[in-house]
């Protein structure tokens, strides 16, 4: 028969309990430690993203810009007069002298005005010796006037001076000796009516033959500009260097003031750089300046800062120090690298993705010995080509995110791998 043992039941249920009460604790423990843990931490691989260490020291503040090999002195000719282009006698590309002929123009009036222009020259060129000789009969005959007034006075004052001796005797009137002053008067005022007469005529004499010379030459001007627009039919180079371009073709009319050729000296280039607008601000003049021809590394200064934005982008011409690459030419393509200050003894770090200057961003700092990357908020300074200074946020040794973390803007924290 069985035997109640109550014991056993008892046992059995506070087993039970204790069992239960454990597992009880068990899982408000874990959901304590899940409920500290928080959201999950995104895993990122680690080659993925790019990582840069902030170091203390010297940056050196750069900016870079693409831009172009151009000439220093660039001749373009263009058309004196309206014409056509009758011959290309020298192709682009091709050495030319000063006195090389590029183009021949034809344009007949040119021609006419040129003939006519000489007989106009020719022609007055007697009138001027004519007129003087018209002009000194003139002034020979005012001077005879002027020698037969001083005559006439010289005779009459003798008179005068008789008949006055004779007049205070009683032999002839007062009332003749008085007429005989009164002549004497009238050609005394004769005489210097008839000098003053000879001295202007010697100034008009002066006067027009001015005006003659000043005609005659009015008139070689023209011929000369007639000669000079005859002699542009033959379009030169007008300085040594190289042909590189020559915009017309044979046949076509050209108006007076189209450019015909362009010429170049090669052996004197510059470089010609387009840097952002944002960049640009503390660009000055004798910067130190590395152009890379992608042959050689040429050194130069700045030259000139355009004072327009174009396009977002501001010219900066550089004047090129070094010897030319091989190969260096105009129109190459070429990058060059502005250096505008140096901050000594500043963090700084490689510049992040969407990194502007004076600006505040929040970057991942990775902790090495858990592999987490969390958020601090960093200030930035000022910014070079690459790197960019870091006024607070970070301290030397610290490793940040560099690249584009926009795909985790929601997580404060991710996981390297």
């Amino acid at each position: 028969m069985d035997i109640a043992r109550p014991e056993l039941k008892q046992r059995k249920r506070r087993r039970q309990l204790l069992i239960g009460a454990g597992l009880a604790t068990l899982l408000a423990a874990a959901g304590a430690g899940l409920a500290a843990l928080g959201p999950a931490v995104p895993a990122v691989e680690r080659a993925s993203v790019l990582l840069g260490t902030v170091k203390r020291g010297e940056l050196l503040r750069e900016v870079r810009g693409p831009g172009t090999l151009v000439p220093k002195e660039i001749r373009w000719i263009a058309a004196e007069t309206a014409a056509r282009v009758e011959h290309i006698r020298v192709k682009p590309g091709a050495t030319v002298d000063a006195d090389t002929v590029i183009l021949e123009l034809s344009n007949p009036e040119v021609d006419d005005q040129l003939a006519a222009a000489k007989a106009a020259v020719t022609a007055a060129q007697s009138d001027p010796a004519a007129r003087r000789t018209a002009l000194n009969s003139r002034l020979l005959d005012g001077q005879s006037a002027l020698a037969q007034a001083r005559s006439d006075y010289e005779a009459a004052r003798m008179q005068a001076e008789a008949e006055k001796v004779i007049a205070e005797k009683g032999i002839i009137p007062a009332v003749q000796y008085k007429k005989s002053l009164v002549v004497l008067e009238q050609l005394k005022g004769r005489v210097a009516i008839e000098e003053q007469r000879v001295v202007e005529f010697r100034h008009n004499i002066a006067a027009q033959l001015a005006a003659e010379q000043a005609r005659l030459d009015q008139l070689v001007a023209t011929r000369e500009l007639r000669q000079r627009q005859a002699d542009a039919l033959q379009v030169r180079a007008g300085i040594a260097g190289i042909l590189q371009r020559t915009p017309v073709e044979e046949g076509q009319q050209v108006a007076a003031g189209t450019n015909l050729a362009r010429v170049a000296r090669p052996g004197e280039l510059m470089a010609e750089l387009r840097i952002a607008e944002t960049q640009a601000k503390d660009i000055a003049l004798g910067q130190p300046v590395k152009v890379d021809t992608r042959n050689g590394i040429v050194e130069g200064r700045v030259l000139r800062v355009d004072p327009a934005v174009q396009n977002g982008s501001v010219q900066v011409d550089v004047e090129l120090a070094g010897a030319l690459p091989p190969g260096a030419r105009p129109d190459l393509s070429v990058d060059g690298t502005i250096e505008i200050d140096r901050l000594p003894d500043v963090l700084y770090v490689g510049r992040p993705a969407f990194g502007q200057p004076d600006a505040e961003v929040r970057l991942f700092k990775l902790d090495p010995a858990s592999g987490i990357a969390a958020r601090v908020p960093v200030q930035l300074g000022k910014a070079s080509v690459n790197l960019i200074e870091i006024r607070s946020g970070l301290a030397s040794g610290d490793q940040v995110i560099l690249s584009d973390t926009s795909a985790w803007d929601q997580h404060d924290r991710i996981r390297l791998k």
